[in-house]
């Protein structure tokens, strides 16, 4: 790297096995816990489900933290204790806000289930201030045409969550946060937008950032305040990720995230004797794991 190089940490995700599929997590990692708000990030196949197979995340509890998938290809449905049931399409926003603590699952229709899909996109985490990690659970869904989307220099951008390029999303965040995509073709280029802390992750293709190549499946750690471009090497599509700097010290454990570790042993104790809410209509669920 050149002494003038805008990155500051290259992280090559560890790919874990869920069973059904295998996602890619560059979130959290032990050279750096979060990005802005962003302290998980999961890259999710792309993945071929043959009719008859589907995605099969039963029931598990999250505190502390907000949700947001994001698709590419393929659909998942979302079930969560607060009685919402909604599939997620690509382009389209499920924002959970898990708070003082929420149950979901992540499955497929039976339409999916039947007829088999291909599945890509990302799943991320976003912690909630110290002030908010206690609201009460909430669940808001937008649909694809509700996200902005523009054309800067023939680079195809949807900013979905905070705003950048001109647009802002309506997705209500609880600290100022950065979620964009870009897709570009080879030799186009777009700026680097502003945030406290900022990451690009490259989801397909090849980047130069201000000249230094990334290529995918890798999350570029910007040093504060960078500024310069990102440039397709061959046809790209990347994400930017970040916002302002989270105040104070977060743990995580399985599903959980607080600046309290007497909080996680709480919640572990809530979820081993099921005294969370319930997702109304299933009855299986993910045990507390043994660790």
């Amino acid at each position: 790297m050149s002494g003038n190089s805008v990155i500051d940490l290259m992280i090559e995700p560890r790919a874990r096995d869920l069973g059904d599929f295998t996602v890619r997590r560059a979130l959290p990692d032990r050279r750096r816990q979060r990005v802005g708000p962003f302290i998980f990030f999961d890259h999710m196949g792309p993945a071929e489900f043959e009719p008859g197979t589907g995605v099969n995340v039963r029931a598990h509890p999250h505190i502390g933290l907000a949700t947001i998938t994001y698709l590419f290809e393929g659909e998942m449905l979302h079930r969560d204790s607060l009685g919402y049931v909604q599939p997620i399409r690509p382009g389209a926003v499920n924002w959970m806000t898990a708070g003082r603590g929420i149950v979901h699952s992540e499955k497929v229709t039976e339409e999916v289930l039947a007829s088999g899909q291909r599945l890509h996109g990302l799943q991320t985490w976003v912690a909630l201030p110290a002030g908010a990690e206690e609201v009460e659970p909430s669940f808001e869904h937008y649909p694809a045409e509700d996200i902005p989307a523009v054309s800067v220099d023939g680079v195809q951008i949807c900013v979905v969550l905070g705003s950048a390029f001109g647009v802002s999303s309506p997705v209500s965040t609880r600290s100022e946060t950065l979620y964009a995509e870009a897709v570009l073709e080879p030799g186009q280029s777009v700026a680097i937008p502003e945030a406290e802390e900022l990451a690009v992750y490259v989801v397909e293709g090849s980047v130069a950032i201000n000249r230094e190549i990334v290529e995918a499946g890798v999350l570029a750690v910007l040093h504060d305040g960078a500024r310069g471009t990102v440039t397709a090497e061959s046809a790209a599509r990347v994400m930017f990720a970040g916002g302002d700097t989270l105040e104070g010290e977060r743990f995580i454990w399985w599903n959980f995230v607080s600046s309290s570790r007497e909080r996680i042993e709480q919640a572990k104790k809530d979820w081993r004797e099921q005294s969370f809410d319930s997702v109304p209509g299933e009855t299986d669920f993910v045990p507390l794991p043994v660790r």
